[in-house]
């Protein structure tokens, strides 16, 4: 959940402030017990802001707790520069919410504080209602959840091995405008290392991981050229090796571009990509590593931002074909899809067992297993940072990932690149609106309805939506 920092403010006319210092504080009582209740963590100020001193000092130690959202509470009329000083010592996202009493102003408060907000251009977000109200919780809740996503990105760090691949300039972001917008820095790291680390590796995990998939996937189909042992081994070796990089550059989230060297004179990235966006290997459960295909910079960044709010693995596909007739997408991508949405179950082996490893295919002659599977079916969000004209805007849709019949299921995949990892998407937005407007090849998911969440998060970095609706 989220760390929320909860400040009231009062009057500042002493005779006034001692007759309803109790009412404040019973308000904030029945708030923050609401909000624990939800499951967040509540740092409370200090005491209700009822001069100019306080003001300072009380949001002074709130924003120490490093708190992802703090909200400003009117359970009675304030005096307005009482916000204005603790919104200067307050550097990060901010709420204005108000009671609703027909007793006391609470509401005047805030339309006074925000207005005084407004005038200075700090942004900051209003909710009115009562503690009591679940849907009142729940938007706060939002709030926050974006608001801690986005503090997770600043100060991070994309490590990019590869440059651009195959002319793809939507794979390519500014880093200068990253580091504007989201706070991120860019680590440049040549492929060269994965191959070179992949060598020094340690030969006895990557035989004991080649052993535990052939025991837990649905199959390892061996064919002799461009899947064998050493070649899985190699694979695996691979992923050591990112690993190890990730953590000697301290990155927090990654791209390969793959496309041509690798796969054409090493082999895939397909097992590496797989499992590090995998909450799980052979070693057992571990923290997911958002790493993008083709060193996609902003689906990357997308997919780390996906993962902050739904705290799930993040699906990276191509857009690979419409079918008309069922009204169906054919989402899928060489390796990108973590082994988890095979079934999206906590136990690594449920996954497995609808994860097939095939030979790859023509595109790519170094060889390697292919991450084969179908996603498990339904409700999703689908996003994807794109950028027009130069200026980031987050495209959004709802969309249900479907499943068909056995023989129904093998026919469509077939009828794209069966070896690859598919999801079939059922996308509220009409084909003919989408194709038109989406601003990329890949497209990215999770589980669940996340779209306030995004929107919020969206509104705190400055992007607009663009949201598809039938």
């Amino acid at each position: 959940m989220a760390r929320i920092g909860v400040i009231s403010m009062s009057d500042g006319r002493d005779y006034v402030h001692s007759g309803i210092a109790e009412f404040i504080s019973t308000t904030e009582d029945h708030l923050v017990a609401a909000l624990t209740a939800a499951g967040h963590e509540v740092v409370r100020g200090t005491a209700p802001i009822s001069d100019n001193a306080l003001a300072s000092s009380v949001a002074r130690i709130v924003a120490a707790a490093d708190v992802d959202l703090t909200v400003f509470h009117y359970a009675v009329w304030a005096f307005p520069h009482f916000t204005m000083l603790a919104a200067g010592a307050t550097p990060g996202p901010l709420l204005l919410l108000s009671n609703i009493d027909p007793v006391q102003p609470g509401m005047v408060g805030m339309l006074a504080a925000g207005g005084a907000l407004d005038q200075i251009g700090r942004t900051h977000t209003r909710l009115w209602g009562a503690p009591a109200d679940p849907a009142l919780i729940e938007a706060i809740g939002v709030q926050a959840r974006a608001a801690g996503a986005v503090a997770s990105l600043r100060g991070s760090t994309f490590g990019r091995f590869g440059g651009r691949p195959m002319g793809m300039n939507t794979a390519v972001a500014n880093t200068d405008q990253w580091q504007r917008i989201f706070g991120i820095d860019v680590e440049e790291i040549d492929q060269w290392e994965i191959v070179r680390r992949a060598e020094l590796a340690d030969a006895s995990e990557a035989k004991a991981a080649r052993e535990w998939l052939e025991r837990h996937a649905a199959g390892v189909h061996y064919d002799g050229a461009k899947l064998t042992p050493e070649i899985l081994e190699r694979q695996i070796r691979s992923y050591l090796a990112v690993r190890e990089l990730i953590a000697e550059w301290r990155l927090d989230f990654s791209g390969i571009k793959g496309q041509p060297e690798l796969t054409q004179y090493f082999a895939t990235m397909d097992i590496t990509e797989a499992f590090l966006n995998d909450p799980y290997d052979w070693n057992g459960p571990k923290e997911t590593h958002v790493c993008a295909t083709e060193a996609d910079m902003d689906g990357a960044l997308t997919m780390q931002l996906l993962k902050q709010i739904a705290g799930t693995p993040v699906l990276f596909a191509d857009v690979r074909h419409y079918h008309a007739d069922r009204d169906i997408w054919d989402l899928c991508n060489s390796g990108q899809h973590a082994t988890w949405f095979a079934a999206r179950s906590a136990d690594p082996a449920e996954n497995l067992a609808k994860v097939h490893l095939y030979p790859e295919v023509f595109f790519f002659p170094a060889g390697g297993a292919s991450v084969h599977h179908l996603a498990a079916p339904g409700g999703m969000t689908l996003a994807r940072l794109t950028r027009k004209d130069g200026d980031y805007r987050m495209q959004l849709m709802l969309g249900d990932f479907e499943t068909y019949d056995e023989q129904t299921n093998e026919s469509l995949m077939k009828q794209s690149t069966w070896e690859w990892p598919h999801a079939f998407a059922r996308l509220d937005a009409r084909a003919e609106d989408f194709l038109s407007r989406f601003g990329a090849n890949h497209i990215h998911a999770v589980p669940g309805d996340h779209r306030a969440t995004v929107r919020a998060a969206c509104d705190l970095l400055g992007v607009t939506i663009d949201e598809f609706v039938r």
